[in-house]
């Protein structure tokens, strides 16, 4: 796709955007047929951060992406999986409601015995885990992540922040 940024004189230079990369599927239905085809779509965020928009649906993208590079790339187990899916739908929605950004991040790496995601945006303000009573209805979100996460954080980046879990894992 070809951007709004001008080049040596004058010509335009390409936008570097994620590729989308191909992994085969595994048998497991119309789940895993859709976090095939968000990777498909919307790139891989184990190979390059994942920008998406700002809306409420994206929380759902960004679950099947997670879970697309969890259970299908890496072959994390279920619980795993579903831990990591967990949280990612929390960190982006936290992003979406609280940033006021037109667009976040998704990336997610492996390193022996350990997985970590990380959710950019640009705005700056941290988040704060609070306490959590029993009837409360929202505000969770980071509770959980400190609960199942084996560490988290926020780093302050130039324009923005990165907030940040990782979670123990079988080495391969």
């Amino acid at each position: 796709m070809m951007g709004g940024m001008a080049g040596p004189e004058g010509t335009q230079q390409p936008v570097r955007q994620a590729q989308a990369v191909t992994r085969p599927r595994r048998p497991g239905g119309a789940a895993d047929d859709a976090a095939a085809r968000a990777l498909e779509l919307c790139g891989d965020p184990s190979v390059d951060e994942v920008r998406l928009p700002s809306r409420p649906e994206s929380a759902a993208t960004a679950r099947r992406l997670a879970q697309s590079v969890a259970q299908g790339a890496w072959g994390l187990n279920t619980q795993l999986t579903e831990f990591a899916v967990l949280l990612v739908s929390e960190l982006v929605g936290n992003a979406v409601r609280h940033t006021g950004a037109r667009t976040f991040g998704l990336r997610m790496a492996r390193r022996r015995g350990w997985i970590r995601v990380e959710v950019r945006d640009p705005s700056r303000g941290l988040p704060c885990l609070l306490p959590v009573r029993e009837m409360d209805t929202s505000g969770r979100g980071l509770f959980l992540v400190d609960k199942l996460a084996d560490r988290w954080g926020v780093d302050l980046l130039p324009r923005g922040k990165c907030t940040w879990f990782e979670m123990r894992v079988p080495e391969r």
